[in-house]
């Protein structure tokens, strides 16, 4: 009988022990919980070195629902639902990328406006001048391919070569229809007006123009 009691007295011991551990192993911590650089109001559980934090309180703090089902819990948080492979937003224009387009649309612009006053004027064309602003703002676009750096400064230079591309085939008809001696397009001032593929050419130049300012790509008929 004795020996009874001394064992229940020894088991009794034991849970009381073991249960005196396991709340030991189990206490709120005096650690303050950040969000976002933020101090929340939130109880943090440690157990066997790991912290926790209430579902509920969670939920609370980023803005998202909690729903308890029967054997599951649904933890909603907002902008969690993107994944690795969902697009990301798109950077904008680089800084540097557009500092050197501005440059070369700036020196097209010099390029465009010299030819429509040969046009304008009757002026004779010389193939060397024609080739010194070519090579100066093919020097230009290949500065700002270097400064490219984001998805958005790549997808603006392609337009930047285009517009580069349609100024240098007009260039080239434009001094071919000069050397056979086509005054109705080379001389005639009119024709710069009714010109479809120098309009284009203007309405690419001030589109860019808007774009690099604001550092935002976009897309545009003209420059295609």
């Amino acid at each position: 009988m004795k020996k009874h009691r001394s064992l229940q007295s020894m088991l009794f011991i034991g849970f009381a022990l073991s249960l005196a551990t396991v709340l030991c192993a189990q206490r709120v911590s005096d650690i303050k919980l950040l969000v976002n650089g933020k101090v929340i109001n939130a109880a943090v559980l440690q157990v066997d070195g790991r912290s926790y934090v209430d579902v509920e309180t969670l939920a609370r703090i980023t803005n998202g629902s909690v729903k308890v089902e029967l054997n599951q819990i649904l933890l909603t948080i907002p902008g969690s639902g993107q994944d690795a492979a969902t697009p990301q937003n798109t950077p904008g224009l680089s800084k540097g990328f557009a500092s050197e387009a501005v440059t070369a649309l700036a020196e097209m612009k010099e390029w465009k406006g010299a030819l429509v006053t040969m046009v304008t004027f009757g002026l004779a064309v010389d193939g060397t001048w024609a080739q010194t602003y070519h090579d100066q703002v093919e020097a230009s676009i290949a500065r700002a391919s270097v400064a490219a750096t984001t998805s958005s400064d790549h997808s603006a230079l392609q337009l930047l070569n285009n517009q580069f591309t349609h100024l240098a085939k007009w260039e080239s008809d434009f001094i071919a229809e000069r050397k056979a001696l086509n005054g109705a397009k080379t001389v005639d001032p009119n024709a710069i007006q009714n010109d479809p593929a120098l309009t284009k050419i203007s309405n690419c130049g001030r589109f860019l123009s808007t774009m690099l300012v604001s550092r935002t790509f976009a897309d545009n008929t003209s420059c295609d």
